[in-house]
């Protein structure tokens, strides 16, 4: 069923290599710029869509299944390409901010096997406020990350004198802390997902 709901769905699975491309110079600001405001038109666009569904009446099998597939590609193709482009990196740490793309990826592959367990015995879990909030964050968080790229361009290990000081990185050292609160509340929302899902195991 081809309603505005899940075109606007489709446009963000089908927009989602554009994104890769604009992120992949980490050097190319204006990339970076134009893919923020791409990033922040397919957030809008999947506010809108479930918006859509359901206050037309046109709630559909076809959008219940590619809305959570759209957001995870998306979320997974920007985890990966700022990873691979050095924007997981922070100072004190270096690259251990990657385990926080990890934790959050890990999450998302671990819940949708869960749901499609659960699906084939009828089994439904809803969505609770404590992992909307934890969408929310890292929507924010990778957005930032983004954002930094655009304003600052690529990020470094540490605050030495070549790599600008704490007042020029705050977005960046913002949108890492950002990440980890989300990873801290993917972890939480993971485990409630899996208590549901281990009374239906034997």
């Amino acid at each position: 069923m081809m309603s505005l709901p899940n075109i606007l769905t489709i446009s963000r699975i089908v927009t989602i290599p554009l994104l890769a491309f604009l992120l992949w110079w980490p050097d190319w600001r204006l990339g970076y710029a134009l893919a923020y405001g791409l990033y922040c038109l397919m957030g809008i666009t999947d506010y809108f869509d479930g918006y859509l569904a359901r206050t037309s009446g046109t709630v559909s099998k076809l959008g219940q299944f590619l809305d959570p597939i759209a957001d995870k590609l998306m979320i997974a193709a920007v985890i990966l390409v700022l990873t691979a482009q050095g924007f997981l990196r922070g100072p004190y740490v270096g690259d251990m901010h990657v385990i926080a793309g990890l934790i959050i990826l890990m999450r998302e592959i671990a819940v949708s096997g869960l749901r499609e367990f659960l699906g084939g015995l009828q089994v439904s879990v809803p969505v609770s406020k404590l992992a909307k909030w934890k969408t929310t964050l890292q929507l924010v968080a990778l957005g930032g990350l983004i954002l930094g790229g655009a304003v600052h361009g690529p990020p470094c290990a540490s605050l030495a004198e070549n790599c600008g000081t704490l007042a020029n990185s705050w977005i960046h050292l913002v949108s890492l802390a950002s990440l980890w609160g989300a990873a801290a509340l993917t972890v939480i929302t993971g485990w409630d997902y899996l208590r549901v899902g281990l009374k239906h195991m034997d």
